[in-house]
């Protein structure tokens, strides 16, 4: 015998990530107690989005289409290649920057104690597009993190095999951030990664 549809709706809801027991009742209560068409629509739209919502052939960002519209676009600059781990690096990047390049989504980082490895991060499909001549250089946004690094230095070597310039992400103490409070590794590499001023 199935549990009752209650706790089979708080389990699902359970899924998502940051959300524990508690908060999964309090989302079931809600759109059943106040918002049974709101309800109705996320089930249809999340039913939809997971059968229609795939991965770009190109970038590997999630995508309706065989091809993204960013890689579709003929705005967009070839020659400038920016390797995120994730969709939401991608899209933090191209809200908050004037980039008119194109991206490639990891959609993970390298952690061989995980499993995930270069055939997981789909680096054969980017060495062979890094390949085809057209990226000039190879911008590196992964996270800061031992992954994140080491994820990075292989993305540099693949580019320097390819003849293609890597370039990374500037990292260092918060626009508006004090000294004293920013953590002693974000100092460290600050320090160390200081440039001439013009």
């Amino acid at each position: 015998m199935s549990a009752p549809l209650l706790e089979q709706l708080i389990d699902a809801l359970r899924v998502l990530p940051g959300v524990g027991q508690k908060s999964a009742q309090r989302m079931a209560y809600h759109l059943l107690e106040r918002s049974r068409e709101g309800g109705a629509r996320l089930a249809q739209v999340l039913s939809d989005a997971m059968e229609k919502i795939g991965h770009c052939q190109r970038c590997r960002d999630f995508s309706e289409t065989d091809i993204c519209p960013t890689c579709a676009s003929a705005s967009r600059d070839g020659s400038e290649l920016c390797v995120v781990e994730t969709p939401a690096d991608r899209l933090a990047i191209e809200q908050a920057t004037g980039f008119r390049g194109l991206y490639f989504v990891l959609q993970g980082r390298l952690s061989p104690l995980d499993g995930i490895g270069p055939a997981e991060l789909g680096l054969e499909q980017l060495a062979a597009r890094l390949a085809e001549g057209e990226v000039r250089e190879l911008i590196i946004a992964t996270n800061p993190t031992v992954e994140g690094e080491a994820t990075a230095h292989y993305l540099a070597q693949l580019a320097r095999a390819a003849g293609v310039q890597p370039s990374r992400l500037a990292h260092g103490v918060p626009i508006g951030g004090e000294l004293e409070y920013v953590d002693r590794g974000t100092l460290l590499h600050a320090f160390g990664s200081r440039s001439q001023m013009p």
